[in-house]
């Protein structure tokens, strides 16, 4: 096996290379970090490498397959972490000139239970300042590019982890997603991104408390994401709001011949581009051709949506970024100010009619789930915005203008309908060579409806990084 092949490897396949002996966890290890040094700085992924601790822990995992040890379910993967989850004895940035050399006392309960899985902690990825951003740049780390297409972004705000991902430079990586930090940046960058319902992946305060935030998984396959969702859910003594019992996800094929999917293209109030629309339909006429009886619904849903979710993200979040304003306002970009400043003209009012929103849009939403197993739309209204795209420009879709940080995410929905698990999968490239995403919505805390869904489509598409022509050109 090539290097670059070691490099796109599956994680499920790396685990069982590991257990015959064809292969080892340093070995893998090597390949990513080789490679990183090779092409790494024309990406701009990572905000830290470990490389010296991941190879001593990739050392200890092949010393514990070798003995026969009793292995742990991520002994020896690379796993690429965010900038945003803590760590301890580690420097978190947030992606923040303020918080450059701030080392983290404690560790996030999603690291944890990666780091007791058996995970090689390889590095830490970038993301926009405070995660407040469907892009990733900053003033502290710079642009983070596309690998598909440099002049365009990752997404955000898991755009670090999505971008190494896509280049071969880590096997797992861990995203989080408060408006879709997951999702936009599995879509644009051609990857398979989970949202998982409300409460089932763990957060400290005061974020475990906001049901808008979920962490969660990035992968190359529906497989590894299931794989990482499966260790990193589950409940935690510090966040109460934490879900049990925990539940495991299995590697289980839905039957499509016996499913109903609903879709929308447009969600009643996006301006979709071409290329999203076309690649959107082939992927639901693909569904069709499995079997799945697909009907296209109309949620009732207008411009309101987007009036909830910036409503209620400047409420908890908004608040949280905006106490920098005063102390730290002449470091922080641009984009991170005005959405701070956003956030301190708006009250309780604001954040009530969130929620009546929210209550408005589940009252379409859930009667009609009632008569589906899934509900299709596309991850976002267009492949990308550029990799240095500044909201204060504007943005158009279709030639009309639209909100430029919400406009072109049609991810934030499911946010407000946060117990809802969705899957972000690959639906194709537009002529950019940017991918483009669908996402798959349960109903509320299903997660193996989706998954099983997402399994089968994949299977049905193929491997979306199993050969050379379905990987971007690099190097």
């Amino acid at each position: 096996m090539s290097d670059l092949e070691l490099c796109y490897l599956p994680a499920t396949e790396a685990l069982a290379a590991f257990r015959n002996g064809s292969l080892s966890p340093v070995e893998l290890l090597n390949a990513q970090l080789a490679r990183i040094a090779e092409i790494g700085s024309d990406i701009n992924a990572f905000s830290f490498l470990y490389a010296d601790d991941a190879i001593a822990a990739a050392r200890e995992a092949e010393r514990r397959y070798r003995r026969g040890e009793k292995v742990r379910p991520l002994e020896g993967i690379p796993v690429a972490i965010k900038d945003e989850s803590l760590i301890a004895g580690k420097i978190t940035t947030f992606g923040s000139l303020i918080f450059k050399e701030e080392v983290a006392s404690v560790t996030s309960p999603v690291n944890e239970h990666l780091i007791n899985a058996g995970a090689v902690i390889m590095g830490r990825t970038t993301t926009p300042e405070f995660s407040c951003a469907g892009f990733t740049h900053s003033r502290l780390w710079g642009v983070t590019r596309n690998p598909w297409n440099r002049e365009f972004t990752t997404g955000g705000s898991s755009g670090g982890s999505a971008a190494a991902l896509a280049a071969g430079f880590t096997t797992l990586a861990s995203g989080s997603d408060i408006g879709g930090s997951i999702r936009i940046p599995a879509s644009a960058c051609g990857l398979v991104g989970y949202k998982p319902p409300y409460g089932r992946n763990a957060d400290l305060a005061p974020f475990g408390f906001d049901f808008y935030n979920h962490p969660g998984p990035l992968a190359r396959s529906v497989a590894d994401c299931i794989l990482m969702q499966n260790v990193m859910s589950g409940p935690h003594p510090l966040d109460v709001v934490s879900l049990r019992p925990k539940i495991e996800i299995a590697n289980q094929f839905a039957d499509l011949k016996s499913k109903r999917i609903a879709y929308s293209i447009d969600l009643g109030f996006k301006q979709v581009s071409e290329d999203v629309r076309k690649n959107t339909l082939d992927a639901i006429g693909r569904l069709r051709d499995m079997g799945a009886e697909v009907v296209e619904v109309d949620l009732g849903w207008t411009l309101s949506a987007e009036d909830a979710a910036r409503d209620y993200l400047a409420s908890i979040f908004g608040t949280w970024v905006a106490q920098y304003l005063d102390t730290h306002g002449d470091e922080l970009s641009g984009y991170t100010r005005s959405f701070a400043q956003s956030a301190r003209a708006k009250g309780m009012r604001e954040y009530l009619r969130s929620l009546e929103l929210a209550g408005e849009m589940y009252g379409t939403f859930g009667p009609m789930m009632e008569n589906f197993d899934a509900f299709i739309c596309p991850t976002l209204a267009l492949p990308a915005v550029s990799a240095d795209f500044e909201p204060s420009n504007g943005l158009q879709i279709n030639g009309q203008d639209v909100e430029p940080m919400l406009g072109w995410l049609m991810t934030h929905p499911f946010n407000t309908l946060s117990r809802c698990p969705v899957v972000s999968v690959p639906s194709g490239r537009a002529p950019s060579g940017v991918p483009t995403g669908i996402q798959i919505v349960g109903k509320t805390y299903c997660d193996q409806d989706v998954l099983s869904i997402a399994l089968a489509y994949e299977a049905e598409i193929g491997a979306w990084y199993g050969s050379d022509q379905r990987r971007p050109m690099l190097g």
